[in-house]
Formats: structure tokens, C-alpha cells, sequence
């Protein structure tokens, strides 16, 4: 029953913080990150490892997607509204930092921005030259393919008092609102990590040995609590990376108004 009730206060609190319909069709603008540097140091803290999630395609999203770092790793499809130059399809971005800009919803790596364009020679060049473009984008389910959720211990964990993770590869549409801790083997003793800042977990009690994590998502119009039963061995190490055994699928659903959800071709 305890944990039962914990799952549903986690899952209030977050929903009480959502103030946008992520599935619906958006309509606003974009412009493009014109420093390629500048895609290293985004809010969500995944440094350089960012230009490598979907093939450099990655966004800075307005706080009501960023959602004061849950909303770090979502996924959008995106496409520009020049029938000229944009193609129909457009491309899907990760979000990786926070645009505190109001003249656009998204500031898009180059690469993405230009992969809006038609597969035409020449028409990624004349789109980047337009700046900032009229969009259309939609949250739909991040695809890692066969890849599982990975755990990266940061660089300023220091056992056995403080550990810092953040989670890389995280499939679906959902976000992870609360990450519990607890060490492999005997009857868990669950602790609890509280989100420092962007995708970035921490603790300060850490507890002793292997140790495993519960992953709470909201699903459906719930929650859902996935267990990952073995991640780090007791002899974890700062700036390494963990296979979490599991993969998020799940797709939230959204209590707000119907809305056009439908992902175009």
C-alpha cells in the first residue's frame, strides 16, 4: 500500500507541473543554433555526448516542454511551413536544453534544421538562410531500436557518499518523474534520488554493494514503476556507463482537450 500511495503522490505532483499537451500539433517557429558549441553546454547537462543522440538532429525547447529537466531526452517531429523549401515529412529532434528565447519554441541544432528541408540541392542551404521558420512539431516516441536505457555515473560521484547519474537512451513518450535506489540482493531497503538539475539524478545516501533502481513514469493517464534489478556493480566508477537491463516504451496519455495527435508522413 506504501508504495502504491508514494506512485500516486509522484504521479500528482508531476501532473500538477504539466502545463502543455505535448501530443498536439503545434504551430510556432524555430530558428537554429548558429555556434555548433553551443550544443555541448545545453541545460540538460549531456555535454558532449549530445551531438551524437539522433544523429546531431537535437533542440533547446521552451520551459512548458522542458519541464525543469523531465522534459530533457523527449523527442519531436518538426517540420518548417515553406512549401518551397520544407519538406512535407520534416525530421524528429531530441531535446537536449532550455530556450528561454519567446520569439521561438524550438532553437534547432544546424543539422536539423536543414534536414526540414526538401531533398533538393541546395534547399538546406536556403532555409538556414531564412533564420527563423513558420513550424509544425509534435512530441511522438523517442526509438532507440534494440537499445536499452543506459545509467552514466557523473564525474562528480565520490563513494561511498554521493552519486550523481543521468539517463541516456531513454525510449517512449513519458517522462521519468521519481528514481528510487536500493541495494542487490537482500529485502530492498528503497532510498530515493531527487533531480539536481536537466536529465541529472542525485543522493547523498547512498547504500553499500551492487545496486538496483526503480524507474517511476507517468503511463497512460497513470503512473508505472519499472525495476531495473541489476545496474551498477558494487564497484561503480565515476564517468562510466551502465546498461539498465530495461528499455521505456510506455506513452503517456494527456488529460487536456482532444487535439490532431496524428503523426504525418
Amino acid at each position: 500500500m506504501g508504495s502504491f500511495l508514494y506512485l500516486i503522490v509522484v504521479i500528482f505532483l508531476f501532473s500538477s507541473s504539466v502545463n502543455a499537451c505535448d501530443r498536439c500539433l503545434h504551430r510556432s517557429k524555430a530558428a537554429y543554433f548558429s555556434s555548433a558549441s553551443a550544443l555541448s553546454s545545453g541545460a540538460c547537462s549531456y555535454g558532449s555526448m549530445a551531438t551524437s543522440f539522433f544523429a546531431g538532429h537535437i533542440a533547446a525547447a521552451i520551459p512548458s516542454i522542458y519541464k525543469d529537466g523531465a522534459g530533457c531526452g523527449a523527442c519531436f517531429q518538426v517540420r518548417c511551413k515553406n512549401p518551397k523549401l520544407c519538406s512535407s515529412k520534416g525530421t524528429i529532434v531530441m531535446v537536449t536544453d532550455l530556450n528561454k528565447s519567446n520569439q521561438t519554441d524550438l532553437v534547432l541544432s544546424s543539422r536539423a534544421f536543414r534536414a526540414m528541408a526538401k531533398p533538393v540541392v541546395g534547399a538546406d542551404k536556403d532555409l538556414l538562410k531564412q533564420g527563423i521558420v513558420d513550424i509544425e512539431y509534435q512530441r511522438v516516441p523517442c526509438d532507440y531500436g534494440n537499445k536499452n536505457l543506459n545509467v552514466r555515473v557523473e564525474e562528480a560521484s565520490k563513494k561511498p557518499n554521493y552519486l550523481e547519474i543521468k539517463l541516456l537512451y531513454q525510449g517512449g513518450q513519458t517522462e521519468v518523474v521519481s528514481i528510487d535506489i536500493a541495494q542487490v540482493g537482500s529485502s530492498p531497503n528503497w532510498g530515493y534520488m531527487t533531480r539536481s538539475h536537466g536529465a541529472v539524478w542525485v543522493t547523498d545516501k547512498v547504500p553499500t554493494g551492487a545496486l538496483q533502481f526503480r524507474f517511476i513514469v507517468t503511463g497512460g493517464y497513470d503512473g508505472k514503476m519499472i525495476w531495473s534489478q541489476n545496474v551498477l556493480p558494487s564497484n561503480w566508477e565515476a564517468g562510466k556507463t551502465y546498461d539498465a537491463g530495461v528499455q521505456i516504451t510506455d506513452i503517456a496519455q494527456e488529460g487536456c482537450d482532444p487535439c490532431d495527435a496524428h503523426i504525418w508522413n
